[in-house]
């Protein structure tokens, strides 16, 4: 029988809201959660039906100090893969709950270190933000050359990006907190695209883009 994969945290980020949800579950070895459908479901979570466990998170850092010995209990997996979303933005107006850039940077080596190996990290620089600060335009767009030259040095191959996508729910949130939120035609995202591949290429990373195809009409651009 060929073992699963199970991609935790893509609803929510358990690691760092739900970390004794998530200890709880991987100790049981078994996940009860509501399905699309409002059906609830059992996830088998025993290592010998799952291969990897995916988690996805803009902190780390339950996991790190092990918290409820979430980092012993993920040791029986036969491996595990990181998804950390760093996007420069942290602490600000815009991500206030999330870790400061420094901060988050500095999680790097201990997550490396508990996948075990670099290609089991991937950093998400997700979205690439543009908002008006009354006159000027503002984006998050160059803090990339940082987050591919930490994410490089540690050995991390993988770097996974995409630009806001302006759902209504996102417009409703951003128009109740008065956000000058701007969301750039398709050819500057692409010319934006070229630029950070140029970047990636230089710290010996490798882009993909998420959810994205069109970003794949840049050289260097993987569907992720």
């Amino acid at each position: 029988m060929l073992k699963k994969v199970v991609s935790a945290s893509r609803r929510t980020d358990l690691v760092a809201f739900f970390p004794d949800w998530l200890a709880d579950v991987l100790g049981r070895e078994e996940a009860r959660v509501w399905g699309p459908s409002g059906r609830v479901y059992s996830a088998d979570l025993r290592p010998g039906t799952v291969h990897t466990i995916i988690l996805w998170s803009k902190d780390f850092s339950n996991l790190i100090k092990n918290q409820r010995g979430l980092r012993d209990l993920l040791e029986k997996y036969d491996q595990i893969y990181l998804l950390f979303t760093i996007t420069g933005l942290g602490s600000s107006f815009i991500e206030p709950g999330v870790p400061a850039p420094a901060a988050a940077f500095s999680q790097l080596p201990a997550l490396v270190e508990i996948a075990g190996l670099p290609r089991r990290v991937s950093v998400r620089f997700d979205p690439v933000v543009y908002w008006k600060d009354g006159d000027r335009l503002k984006t998050n767009l160059d803090f990339f050359g940082e987050v591919a030259e930490r994410a490089g040095r540690l050995g991390i191959e993988d770097i996974r990006m995409s630009f806001t996508q302006w759902y209504g729910k996102a417009l409703r949130r951003a128009r109740k907190r008065s956000f000058s939120y701007v969301d750039p035609p398709q050819n500057e995202k692409l010319d934006a695209a070229r630029r950070l591949v140029e970047i990636a290429a230089k710290r010996g990373v490798r882009l993909f883009s998420c959810s994205q195809d069109f970003l794949t009409r840049v050289p260097g651009i993987q569907a992720s």
